[in-house]
């Protein structure tokens, strides 16, 4: 079957608008769940099974196309960018074996369990700072919960983890809102020249960060992947410099959103809300169910290297390919009942939303650490917690990243 012949494409659909996706991404895995979409110029793959093959097969679907801006740049931006020796590269995800094997070998080993256990009480330590901050702020009244705790304490926690001081907390977050602007947005020009400078700003902040731990390490992740090359591990400074770009990006981002959405998720299903509070063993899986049922990453891309088949529907060579991975943790073939929230569901972390293959998310343990502290404290200090009254979650513009404007919220009755 030709895609192209027997395409199924509503013109209402706009893959960059995430504010109420999932009926017509339901409407898709029912009726035709593999299309190309004209407009945008992608194959479309909406279902669990296709998606999932899709990542395994990383010899015919390549993501060298993971991180090509979702709008063409235009030559202002795209003059910022080389007028400011703005050379980065992927780390890890538009890379494919060796190389991706190469480098993800030495990543893995300085970001992993060990280094985050270490951690723990640090990271509970920055959520009950900044827990404090949402108590004063919403003493009198509604208290932007996104802007007060989701926001920031991801980032203060990776950055534990990176090296970098505090007070340079807000503008490498900055500098993340303009990378998932700039690569999966839908800006205009005026937006794309201000995401590039930041690009360039960013990519300068790392070689920086990468100079002074070269000449004074310390114990932090940057420290450990230099320390490593000096032993003879195979990666290059430009190569660690990718990585630190990857990560200072994905290693907070996400993980902000997915507290956002926790909360938006929990305080829509009251009676999840109140399992988990009177028990905290549900917590781990409730992370799992709130990650399959509202991610923070709802599409990936991949590029056909060569001609395949999916879903029935033939890809040609060369190909771009949008994988609505939101889609798929919502596919009752795979989780029953799929739009329903449940926390109790015992598949649920067989979920999409930290990818599959050799592409998994190098970082997913600390994000669900991250997640399980945050749900034990709130519903510690914050048990009657709720949505202000009429609040309806709005979305930004993007492709990839499904993230919250606001999450406002009542602490109080």
């Amino acid at each position: 079957m030709n895609a192209i012949d027997g395409a199924f494409a509503p013109d209402s659909f706009d893959p960059f608008d995430l504010n109420k996706p999932h009926a017509i991404w339901r409407q898709f895995r029912e009726e035709q769940p593999v299309f190309y979409h004209e407009p945008s110029g992608y194959y479309v793959v909406t279902k669990y099974d296709d998606i999932k093959a899709i990542f395994d097969d990383w010899k015919t679907y390549s993501s060298e196309n993971v991180n090509k801006p979702a709008r063409p740049t235009c030559d202002a931006a795209l003059k910022v960018l080389k007028d400011g020796n703005f050379t980065a590269y992927s780390g890890l995800t538009s890379r494919v074996p060796p190389e991706h094997t190469r480098i993800r070998k030495v990543a893995q080993s300085c970001f992993g369990p060990r280094r985050f256990k270490t951690i723990e009480p640090q990271i509970a330590g920055i959520v009950d700072r900044h827990l404090d901050n949402l108590e004063a702020a919403g003493a009198d009244g509604p208290v932007d919960f996104w802007r007060e705790v989701a926001y920031p304490v991801p980032a203060f926690v990776l950055f534990t983890l990176m090296g970098i001081p505090d007070e340079d907390v807000p503008r490498i977050k900055q500098y993340g809102e303009s990378r998932a602007a700039l690569t999966f947005g839908d800006l205009d020009e005026a937006g794309q020249v201000a995401a590039a400078q930041d690009m360039v700003d960013y990519w300068n902040y790392i070689d920086d960060l990468v100079t002074a731990r070269t000449e004074n390490p310390g114990d932090d992740f940057p420290s450990d992947l230099l320390r490593l090359q000096a032993e003879g591990a195979e990666i290059s400074r430009d190569e660690i410099k990718g990585v630190m770009f990857s990560t200072l990006f994905a290693g907070h981002e996400t993980t902000s959103t997915l507290m956002g959405n926790a909360v938006i998720t929990l305080m829509n299903n009251r009676n999840a809300w109140e399992a988990l509070k009177a028990d905290h063993s549900k917590i781990p899986n409730a992370v799992e169910e709130i990650l399959r049922h509202s991610p923070s990453v709802t599409g990936w891309r991949r590029k056909a290297r060569h001609a395949g088949t999916v879903g029935g529907v033939d890809i040609p060579e060369g190909a771009e390919i949008l994988m609505i991975t939101g889609s798929a943790n919502r596919d009752d073939e795979r989780f029953p009942d799929g739009e329903t929230f449940d926390i109790t569901r015992k598949n649920a972390r067989t979920h999409l939303s930290f990818g599959y293959g050799i592409h998994y998310c190098l970082g997913f343990q600390l994000a669900k650490m991250e997640g399980q502290i945050v749900l034990e404290r709130l519903t510690e200090r914050f048990p009657d917690m709720e949505l202000t009254d009429g609040f309806e979650a709005e979305f930004a513009r993007n492709l990839s990243f499904r993230v919250p404007l606001s999450v406002t919220v009542n602490l109080n009755k």
